[in-house]
């Protein structure tokens, strides 16, 4: 059983600042996000100017390509984030820092647990960590011979080597010029050189 991508806010308030979200969507397909991860995107776009074209190109988003996961505690949702945080979750959901990543992973394991087959999207290095963690567990649970699915983790850099002699980066210069205005948005993303995207076997 398959599952939209769930996407976390950083990454989505990078492509949809610079207008890529087509470029997003070819290669990932109908996403969804948290209630939580909305939020986060809203006012992000609203307190920094840099990010301010993504609420526009939000609002803009039919409900074909974005579903919103509701946040509201069930006995699942609940288990996952204690599990993930450490916190019970009335008490986790009332804490602003990095929440957004803990109910994407949260909501992937729920999913994963019922059989789905889930790709999880965060470029952040903890939260990196955490779904990472997320998926080994799933993967235990599944050789045990549980009926459960898979947890996937990729980040923006995965999304630009499926996009590489694509439509939307038809070469190298749009490779790299896409990349540093990324890198100008989200200094947490690796430098260029330390990537494989000017290397890809679609640019021999």
């Amino acid at each position: 059983m398959s599952h939209r991508p769930i996407m976390d806010a950083g990454p989505g308030l990078n492509f949809f600042s610079l207008n890529k979200e087509r470029l997003l969507f070819s290669v990932l397909g109908p996403l969804s996000v948290p209630e939580t991860v909305e939020r986060e995107i809203l006012t992000k776009a609203r307190d920094d100017r840099r990010f301010a074209p993504a609420e526009g190109v939000w609002r803009k988003l039919p409900s074909r390509l974005v579903d919103i996961l509701s946040d509201d505690a069930t006995d699942e949702l609940s288990a996952a984030v204690q599990r993930i945080s450490g916190i019970p979750f009335d008490r986790r959901t009332r804490i602003g820092k990095d929440l957004g990543e803990t109910m994407v992973i949260a909501h992937a394991a729920v999913a994963a647990e019922k059989g789905a087959h889930v790709i999880v999207f965060i470029d952040d290095g903890e939260g990196c960590h955490i779904a990472a963690h997320e998926a080994r567990r799933i993967q235990r649970l599944r050789i045990r011979g549980e009926a459960v699915g898979s947890i996937r983790l990729i980040h923006t850099v995965t999304v630009l080597e499926r996009a590489a002699g694509g439509e939307h980066l038809p070469s190298k210069r749009a490779m790299r010029d896409l990349y540093e205005r990324l890198r100008q948005l989200d200094d947490g993303l690796m430098p260029l050189e330390r990537t494989r995207l000017m290397t890809l076997p679609c640019w021999h």
